[in-house]
């Protein structure tokens, strides 16, 4: 009964704004100096976006799609129908289909404009599996990375439209629109394999492979966000976000957001990140800091960062509360609400430039 009930807490969470929730005072091992809440800018500095209040979430009618959302629309449609109708599942018991989904990333990436993919190869039972990267080297801050990264596997039995071909599809999505950009900070964009069980928090987990590299190369890795189930957003109708009672009379009914989560570690990260999101994308969000040893809220990539003591994050829809067709056959393209996610994908753009203050040639970087 603990289990369940620390299991509805943790996923449930998603749906709260924890600007004015408190923290735990402690919080193990991961409670760390690196990760300390961010001072208050002085009068006679700039202010950073980290020392700005907590933005509020979009609330209201969405506007009409952009020009810019509306071709991204067709382009996420269409990644999305590559990955899960004409590959299908991806898998190791699918192991042509998996190599073929690499081999997908790999090809809409080198036509992006990117020179060089980076494989990653490491066995599992006798089979090469690849994490693919490509890297923005940053200029004023090089020495900072910032990783962006969603799992091209889908779990055994499942085409994964939602789980997680929209995340590839956000993943290759933005990869395209900062290929011509130039970052102060240096930005990786990485498909990563082995997310599904029987691989996942397991050492042959392609994130987990993936981190620590990087701990083990003493790269500074500021920043890990994963693109995890990001397509499904039902109804504005009250109801269509599912809750077991009575925890249903205390969060909201609508399953029209996108959710934001990370360790308590990582929350400065957390409400920067979801700060600029909001100052940008008229969507609504909602986000949570929580105990990473809450079941469900490491359930995606972000977990093998924090391993590794970097900070990360999880981007979602919250997956099976409110998608029916989470891990099922039926997780198929026609079920994505495309409109919604590609409003989200372009509140990443943004949120994703001023994390690693990107400008187009010749543009200066926003303050």
């Amino acid at each position: 009964m603990l289990a369940a009930t620390l299991l509805l807490g943790s996923l449930l969470c998603f749906a709260i704004d924890d600007t004015t929730t408190a923290q735990p005072s402690r919080v193990d091992d991961e409670d760390r100096d690196q990760h300390a809440e961010p001072k208050q800018a002085t009068p006679d500095k700039p202010r950073s976006p980290r020392d700005l209040p907590m933005e509020k979430s979009f609330k209201g009618p969405l506007p009409e799609l952009t020009t810019g959302q509306s071709a991204l629309v067709d382009e996420l449609r269409r990644d999305v129908d590559v990955l899960a109708r004409k590959i299908g599942e991806r898998n190791l018991g699918k192991y042509k289909q998996l190599v073929e989904t690499a081999q997908f990333i790999e090809k809409s990436l080198l036509e992006a404009g990117y020179e060089r993919v980076e494989r990653q190869g490491y066995d599992v039972k006798g089979r090469n599996c690849d994490n693919l990267e490509v890297a923005l080297p940053g200029n004023e801050h090089a020495e900072e990375i910032v990783v962006v990264g969603a799992h091209y596997d889908s779990v055994v039995g499942t085409p994964g439209a939602n789980d997680n071909g929209s995340g590839v599809a956000a993943l290759l999505a933005l990869a395209r629109r900062f290929a011509t950009r130039k970052c102060q900070r240096t930005l990786r964009f990485v498909g990563w394999v082995n997310e599904e069980p029987p691989y996942f928090q397991s050492n042959t987990m392609g994130s987990v492979v993936y981190a620590r590299r990087c701990r083990q190369r003493n790269e500074r890795i500021v920043a890990a966000i994963s693109l995890e189930t990001i397509g499904y957003y039902y109804s504005d109708k009250k109801g269509s976000q599912k809750y077991p009672p009575p925890l249903s009379l205390l969060f909201p009914s609508e399953g029209n957001f996108i959710g934001f989560v990370s360790d308590v570690a990582s929350r400065p990260l957390l409400d920067e990140f979801v700060s600029s999101f909001r100052r940008h994308a008229k969507f609504p969000s909602e986000k949570a800091a929580l105990h990473s040893k809450l079941p469900g809220v490491g359930w995606s990539d972000q977990w093998s960062f924090w391993q590794e003591e970097y900070p990360g994050l999880m981007v979602t829809d919250t997956a099976p509360y409110r998608y029916p067709h989470y891990h099922k056959s039926s997780d198929t393209p026609d079920k994505l609400d495309y409109d919604r996610l590609s409003r989200v994908v372009d509140g990443l753009d943004t949120a994703l430039a001023e994390l690693v203050k990107a400008t187009d040639d010749g543009v200066e970087p926003a303050e």
